[in-house]
């Protein structure tokens, strides 16, 4: 009852009011597929398509890799291994918006000591600054999920593989890594799917600065992903735009679902059974 009330009841009146034109829920009016049109007239969410999905590849390398291998080093036993868990996970549990602001300020600074201009002057630089907030704050938790991964991988198989000569590459890519496959789909999905989603950080960091004027007038947000497009098509282009803007967060469902089962299917192919 409670995941009905709260996510299929939601969903289904919010893909109904894609179908409408509203300026408040109750004086929504139909007019049929006006929306869905308009969205693939829509200049700025090509961009922010192309923006958010080399954002969500290039993310889910600089995070998966890195959770990776810091559980490797802290899945061995040592003093204080603890403690340096605890702190690679820490970062997961500041809030976006205000790692975003966080984050911004450092960037701000260490940008204007070098004479450079402000991340929300540069879209190289606010793209990188968003990749480095992200794994920043999703590297640790990755990395517990690998960590249990590697405890689960059986202790026999690696004592039978160094008996018969095998050196830790051979063991890490026909050993660790097949038996870590459940964990590795989900770290995957996991980056993957947040990494189209985010939007706090987006938000936070650089708001789709900078600016870029077309010439037949309309405004590209160089740094907007996709939920922050849907975000300010929905409060910042007027209450016509509303209907629009619910279009596009069907679509966005759609894609993202579609991206994040194509990725489970061939990830847990790989799977082995123990």
């Amino acid at each position: 009852v409670c995941f009905c009330i709260g996510c299929v009841w939601p969903f289904l009146h919010g893909t109904y009011l894609s179908f409408c034109r509203f300026l408040l829920v109750r004086d929504a009016r139909l007019i049929g597929f006006g929306n869905y049109a308009a969205v693939f007239r829509d200049p700025s969410l090509l961009h922010a398509f192309g923006f958010t999905a080399l954002f969500a590849v290039v993310s889910v390398i600089m995070i998966n890799v890195p959770a990776f291998a810091a559980a490797c080093a802290l899945n061995h036993k040592f003093r204080g291994r603890n403690l340096f868990r605890a702190v690679f996970f820490m970062p997961n549990l500041i809030g976006g918006i205000v790692l975003g602001h966080l984050w911004s300020v450092i960037f701000d600074g260490i940008l204007t000591s070098a004479g450079m201009k402000s991340i929300l002057e540069n879209t190289n630089t606010g793209f990188w600054g968003m990749i480095v907030v992200l794994c920043w704050q999703q590297v640790g938790y990755m990395m517990i999920i690998y960590i249990a991964g590697l405890q689960a991988v059986p202790a026999d198989m690696l004592e039978a593989a160094e008996i018969d000569g095998a050196n830790g590459r051979q063991k890490l890519f026909r050993i660790v890594i097949p038996n870590m496959m459940p964990a590795i789909t989900i770290c995957l999905f996991l980056t993957l799917t947040n990494g189209f989603k985010l939007f706090d950080q987006n938000l936070a960091l650089t708001a789709g600065q900078p600016f870029i004027q077309q010439a037949n007038g309309t405004t590209v947000r160089t740094t907007e992903m996709l939920a922050l497009n849907i975000y300010n098509t929905f409060y910042s282009q007027g209450p016509s735009n509303r209907g629009i803007a619910q279009a596009k967060a069907v679509i966005f469902f759609v894609m993202v679902a579609g991206i994040g089962l194509v990725q489970l299917i061939a990830t847990r192919r790989k799977e082995v059974q123990q």
